[in-house]
């Protein structure tokens, strides 16, 4: 006889010898990835679409207007197609004709919002409203709400509001509020036709599923990180939006409906209109969406506390779960539950990495790094005296201004490419260093003599996207400086990994062998102890980044004084 616990095993390894795939859907700056994974962690597919305007930095399609400074806008007809094309492409790759997909994950840059009308129309598409930048949806790393994000902090200060402990004291120029309100301030009219404002995240999955703006599902991840809403206290009180502006807490009462899920939970299922145009059957489950480097998290099988995950691309974003919530200063947001259930979801960032780096390939006319990385490894610590500051898009952590700039010091004409793309390796890892510091002692002063306690423990560093695979380097270059092991997961794609996961969750326990994301991140995601890729650190070299990290500190005090 067999038991019930025996009979469950039994039919997990049933329905793990069956054809269960999941798609993750990874919606990046310039393009979208599709892949496809099954039960067991295999990716069987994928396909790449770029976007067709890619980001919109300098003018709208059609126009010849320039664009204000600090804006970045893209298309959202663009993130339907790409991701179309992409998906159909990764069922060809995998030889599927898309029956096999059990669910679909989303994850999404964020803070990436847009206005539409009740029905999911962006105003950017309606005849009357193309040629106005802000009708458009805003990207993440869109700029233009500096002066909003600066009041909102301020009346947030002289109010005492309790959600500002959750992000180190700031409210971020980058997220979904500042940007609402840069367009009550600055075009009106678009504001006022604006019936619904919501995340590109939530837009996408709500363009799947369908369904009346007042069904639609809004990402508690998105949310928590980016709009200052918690389960316990919901968004800020009226009484602080009527503060700030009496349109803002007009909007948010009003042009904000839908229901709020957690990543990996059902959003809603495909509409035959989708399936047709993705190539899949209709009525497959979609989970709400995740931002894309959350989606890392799961995506590396990093389900513990304690493993600061480091999704290293354009920007980087580093993911830190924890059994309790301490209040850091400069932190990108603290989430009950944001990136896994029962966690705390600690959320901080570099603002320019990969940026930065192909900044730097452009003014120094090369087409890659190849041959300047080994010249620059053979220098010692320190780029012979040059120092850089990696604020070539701001500082996020842990600042969180958009408005200090990076630097250069100490160049002499003794110095030549590889002097400058060390220092600026170093600037990159002395950032993260910073943050480590913050998280684990809870104050931004590195001579505090706190212990790990408090704040949160790290104890393992994993490092995914594509920069550490292409760029090894970097990734030594890091450890040094921090010295600790970093892991480089084998995966080049984790957060897309991470999307399917979700979307495997999100299938239930039905149709997948698991019950929980953790569960699921596990199996399809984690490397085994003796066959992961660690970078170790060289004693010698991380001595010798002792003396000069407290060089780029005081770089950075001096620096930060100076707003542009």
């Amino acid at each position: 006889m067999f038991s019930s616990h025996s009979l469950l095993l039994v039919l997990k390894d049933f329905i793990r010898s069956m054809s269960i795939i999941a798609l993750g859907l990874d919606f990046g700056t310039e393009s979208v990835r599709a892949i496809l994974v099954d039960a067991d962690g295999r990716e069987v597919g994928s396909a790449v679409s770029s976007f067709e305007h890619g980001q919109m930095l300098d003018t709208l399609p059609g126009s010849e207007t320039p664009l204000p400074d600090r804006y970045a806008l893209q298309c959202p007809a663009d993130w339907i197609e790409s991701a179309a094309v992409a998906t159909k492409e990764a069922l060809t790759s995998a030889g599927m004709v898309g029956d096999e997909v059990v669910g679909i994950g989303v994850d999404f840059t964020s803070c990436t919002m847009l206005p539409t009308q009740r029905n999911g129309t962006p105003l950017c598409e309606l005849d009357g409203w193309k040629s106005r930048p802000l009708a458009w949806p805003k990207l993440w790393k869109h700029h233009g709400a500096l002066e909003q994000a600066d009041r909102m902090t301020a009346i947030a200060k002289e109010r005492g509001e309790s959600f500002l402990k959750r992000y180190g004291g700031v409210i971020g120029l980058e997220w979904f509020f500042p940007k609402m309100l840069e367009t009550i301030e600055c075009d009106r009219d678009v504001a006022e036709a604006a019936e619904v404002w919501l995340e590109a995240g939530d837009w996408f999955v709500w363009q799947l599923v369908g369904g009346d703006c007042h069904a639609l599902v809004r990402s508690t991840c998105q949310a928590g990180y980016k709009a200052m809403w918690s389960a316990d206290e919901g968004y800020p009180s009226q009484d602080y939006f009527q503060a700030v502006h009496p349109k803002l807490a007009e909007a948010v009462a009003n042009r904000m409906p839908g229901e709020m899920r957690s990543p990996g939970q059902v959003a809603g299922h495909l509409t035959e209109k989708m399936a047709m145009r993705f190539g899949l059957p209709a009525g497959v489950p979609v989970s709400a969406a995740i931002i894309d480097a959350h989606s890392g998290v799961p995506g590396v099988g990093a389900a513990e506390p304690g493993a600061l995950v480091m999704v290293l691309g354009t920007s980087s974003c580093h993911m830190l779960n924890a059994t309790k919530m301490v209040d850091i200063p400069g932190v990108a947001g603290v989430v009950e539950g944001g990136i896994l259930p029962g966690l705390f979801g600690y959320e901080t960032g570099q603002a320019a990495v990969g940026d930065a780096f192909a900044w730097l390939l452009k003014l120094l006319n090369r087409d890659s790094f190849d041959d300047l990385a080994k010249e620059a490894m053979a220098l010692p610590p320190g780029a012979a005296g040059v120092t850089c500051l990696d604020w070539l898009n701001g500082c996020r952590t842990p600042l969180m201004d958009g408005a200090v700039r990076g630097a250069f010091t100490g160049l002499g004409m003794q110095h030549g490419p590889a002097h400058l793309y060390l220092a600026l390796m170093e600037a990159s890892a002395f950032g993260v260093r910073w943050i480590t510091e913050l998280l684990r002692h809870g104050s931004a002063d590195h001579s505090a003599s706190g212990s790990d306690e408090s704040g949160v423990p790290i104890d393992r560093l994993i490092a995914t996207g594509g920069l550490p695979h292409h760029n090894r380097a970097f990734v030594e270059v890091y450890a040094d400086v921090l010295g600790m092991p970093i892991e480089i997961h084998p995966s080049t794609q984790g957060p897309a990994v991470g999307a399917a996961v979700l979307g495997m969750v999100a299938a239930g326990p039905e149709k997948t062998p698991f019950s929980s994301i953790a569960e699921a991140a596990s199996a399809m995601a984690a490397v085994p102890e003796d066959q992961r890729d660690l970078i170790m650190p060289r004693p010698e070299r991380t001595r010798a980044y002792e003396s000069l990290y407290d060089r780029y500190r005081q770089l950075a005090d001096a620096v930060a004084q100076q707003r542009i």
